[in-house]
């Protein structure tokens, strides 16, 4: 017979690897605290550290969360793409707030963003569609993200006719295909600490200026 599968509640780890996150170890602006963790995490050799959950939410408040791959931030904000026509391109035009997590379990750590989401504009999307591999570009007109298909043959039949449809030629941005850009209103830096009293440390814009909180674990 199949053993009993186990206890959520029952699993548990104290975080004891790491020092502490003090106000005075951290850098003065927040892209500088994220690149260095960012750094951190891809020396680490964590799979895909730029990957991120993306939370947005319906016009109505009801919450959707997926999991996406950053490409590119700076002050600005960051940067994923996305087909406009998805659950999460359709809510960010609905309700343009976002909320994003980089999950770095094995580090113990985590940095969790909040802000407004906006376009990026077309030339910052053609030039990184233009980097993508064929493969991926031909995706972006193949599937019709997040809506119902009947069956996988589906997807299939949607890729060959973005093949027949470009050939051997060049693959443009599709015009519902693009990036968003989470501008960060607050950027927390967590790190994992004994006894779940975690350190966290959060940027927050207070009227154009940066500032430095901590928050109780």
């Amino acid at each position: 017979m199949p053993s009993d599968p186990p206890s959520p509640a029952a699993m548990r780890r104290d975080y004891t690897e790491h020092g502490p996150l003090l106000e005075s170890s951290l850098a003065k602006e927040w892209t500088a605290q994220f690149a260095a963790w960012f750094a951190d995490a891809t020396a680490f050799g964590l799979p895909e550290p730029n990957a991120m959950i993306v939370s947005t939410a319906s016009a109505e408040g009801r919450p959707s969360s997926r999991t996406v791959l950053l490409k590119g931030y700076d002050s600005a904000g960051f940067v994923f793409f996305t087909n406009y026509g998805s659950r999460k391109g359709t809510e960010a035009a609905d309700n343009p707030y976002a909320s994003l997590v980089f999950p770095w379990f094995p580090m113990q750590r985590q940095v969790i963003v909040s802000g407004r989401v906006e376009r990026v504009s077309r030339a910052e999307t053609e030039e990184y569609f233009a980097s993508r591999p064929r493969g991926s570009q031909l995706g972006a007109w193949a599937s019709p993200q997040s809506r119902v298909l009947p069956d996988r043959d589906a997807v299939d039949a949607g890729l060959a006719a973005a093949v027949q449809r470009f050939g051997d030629g060049p693959v443009p941005a599709p015009p519902h295909w693009g990036g968003l850009r989470v501008i960060p209103e607050t950027v927390e830096f967590w790190q994992g600490r004994s006894n779940r009293l975690h350190d966290r440390l959060r940027y927050r814009d207070a009227d154009g200026d940066w500032i430095v909180e901590r928050l109780a674990p």
